[in-house]
């Protein structure tokens, strides 16, 4: 098992916490992860990306190479882009498609797609409807997890209990929510 990913989005957005779950999953069965973030701005609405490594083998370097992700999870779109030249050939984008508007000239939506699609095989999600129907728009980045959870190598009960003790201090009704929008993120993919 090796799976190189990159989460990306601005501050706010929920990126490592996603990272959080993935790696938790990933420990529970023995395997080995390495994780770097870095922080574009320390604010809301700065990017924010996050390297993850997991492997059955030792990893010696927490950062990916150019050209070898297998997985770009983004939870904006704009930032999708940013991170292309990290995919490999057979790599895959899960990306939301609401934009999270934070500068004067944010790209036209609809070339913003078009290139993602051109780019790669990926899957465009929206996560906001899905967030809503599972009960919070918090739950946003639980929902894109959900939909890139295909891709990880992680059964989903795994980390379906990953998000039970991620969320453990903040009772069962936060817990439930979470692990129903993971599972709406999950069937959208499956679509």
């Amino acid at each position: 098992m090796n799976k190189n990913i990159i989460i990306a989005g601005v501050g706010g957005q929920g990126i490592l916490t996603i990272a959080s779950i993935i790696d938790l999953a990933a420990m529970n069965l023995g395997l080995n992860v390495k994780q770097a973030e870095v922080h574009g701005m320390s604010q809301r609405g700065g990017a924010v990306e996050s390297h993850l490594r997991i492997s059955s083998e030792e990893i010696f370097s927490d950062l990916i190479p150019l050209g070898k992700a297998d997985l770009i999870l983004s939870i904006e779109p704009m930032e999708a882009l940013r991170y292309l030249p990290f995919l490999s050939p057979t790599g895959v984008i899960v990306t939301a498609t609401e934009p999270y508007k934070n500068i004067p000239d944010y790209p036209d939506e609809e070339k913003l797609m078009e290139t993602i699609s051109e780019s790669t095989v990926y899957l465009p999600v929206e996560a906001g409807s899905l967030a809503k129907k599972a009960g919070s728009p918090k739950t946003f980045n639980v929902v894109m997890l959900g939909a890139a959870s295909p891709y990880l190598g992680i059964k989903a009960k795994e980390l379906e209990k990953a998000i039970g003790l991620f969320f453990e201090r903040k009772g069962e009704e936060i817990i439930d929510m979470n692990i129903k929008a993971f599972r709406l993120g999950k069937e959208y993919a499956s679509e």
